[in-house]
């Protein structure tokens, strides 16, 4: 670092994003991207779009897109929030919510909130999960601090029931409850039902696993109007144009195609499904998640040893160094074809 940078930065670590190797090709399953194209709808979309408009500012109101998140959901324009990427809407979040207020949130998930946490002068209280990778809810009954949960959970895929998020937020009345489901659309229940009845409910989604949109860009958060506003005060002090032209057409898009995102989702669910029998078959213990991606460990390798061996096999899964998941590693559900590359290199490395 340099000599420039704020001493009150001098500590932060910054979030690792996973592997984007440009040396060779891989059958990439380490950053839960979607094995299938975007919706044909947004291919036209792209098709139509002209570069000179590329002159001009995007819509700072997102109008096109939260119309049709909004009708997706049943709610109105006013209830959707539009960032570039999930990460960007948590982070207006806990600047929205959390500046001067505890916030309390898993130490096995989406390694982000602890980043923003950090980087925003944000206290916090880090609760472990369960022997068995489970979110206990009540240990997020304790009023006067703002809870943020991944739901299904990044890095485990295991999922809260609604009426367990629902007794969350009966007891947080005067506290924001965030909740992150960037991964819910793999077989989870979305808390989106419950914003009727729930002021202080925030729920964050991204178009980029579901919708196939991970290089575009663009997250979404769901609320009270109020909630809402309060984004909106954050990103207008921030950057009104945080969304490019393209991307909010390709969002519009693909949010309108339900049957391609309904095809889509079935097929990863099924080759989870796959996935799961055949490393349980070889001898994986493997959580039952709800994402777009298996967390697996196997006794007789490491999770270390057994990333790099595939790695050396061409294909990328997700090692994470860190005590209590060391020995896991994070799988993305690919293609099936994909899936069964990856039975086939495994069965080769346990042989060996």
């Amino acid at each position: 670092m340099s000599r420039f940078l704020s001493p009150k930065l001098a500590d932060l670590t910054p979030y690792t994003p996973g592997e984007q190797p440009q040396n060779r090709q891989y059958i990439k399953l380490n950053t839960n991207e979607s094995p299938y194209p975007p919706a044909p709808g947004v291919a036209a979309a792209l098709a139509a779009a002209d570069a000179a408009d590329l002159r001009l500012y995007s819509d700072p109101e997102a109008a096109k897109p939260r119309a049709a998140i909004a009708a997706y959901y049943g709610l109105k324009p006013e209830n959707v929030f539009l960032g570039n990427g999930s990460d960007e809407v948590l982070a207006f979040a806990f600047q929205a919510f959390g500046r001067g207020r505890q916030m309390a949130f898993p130490d096995v998930t989406y390694a982000f909130y602890s980043v923003f946490a950090a980087l925003f002068g944000i206290p916090t209280r880090v609760v472990p999960l369960t022997a068995d990778f489970a979110i206990d809810p009540a240990d997020y009954y304790r009023p006067g601090e703002q809870v943020v949960l991944a739901n299904p959970n990044a890095i485990t895929g295991l999922e809260l029931p609604l009426t367990a998020i629902e007794g969350i937020l009966q007891r947080h009345p005067d506290d924001m409850v965030i909740i992150d489901e960037a991964y819910v659309d793999f077989g989870g229940q979305s808390a989106a039902a419950l914003l009727a009845e729930y002021p202080n409910l925030l729920v964050v989604q991204t178009l980029s696993k579901s919708r196939q949109l991970a290089g575009a860009r663009v997250g979404l958060a769901l609320g009270s109007p109020e909630v809402i506003a309060d984004l909106n005060t954050v990103k207008f002090s921030f950057n009104p144009y945080n969304v490019n032209r393209l991307s909010l057409e390709l969002a519009a898009a693909a949010v309108k195609d339900k049957a391609y995102f309904n095809a889509c989702c079935a097929k990863i669910i099924a080759d989870r499904e796959f996935t799961a029998a055949g490393l349980k078959k070889l001898g994986f213990r493997v959580l039952p998640g709800k994402a777009n991606f298996l967390l697996a460990r196997h006794d007789k390798v490491s999770g270390e040893a057994y990333y790099k061996q595939l790695k050396e096999r061409g294909i990328l899964v997700r090692w994470f160094d860190e005590p209590r998941i060391r020995d896991f590693v994070r799988i993305t559900i690919g293609s099936h074809a994909e899936m069964q590359a990856l039975l086939d290199a495994t069965a080769q490395i346990l042989a060996e």
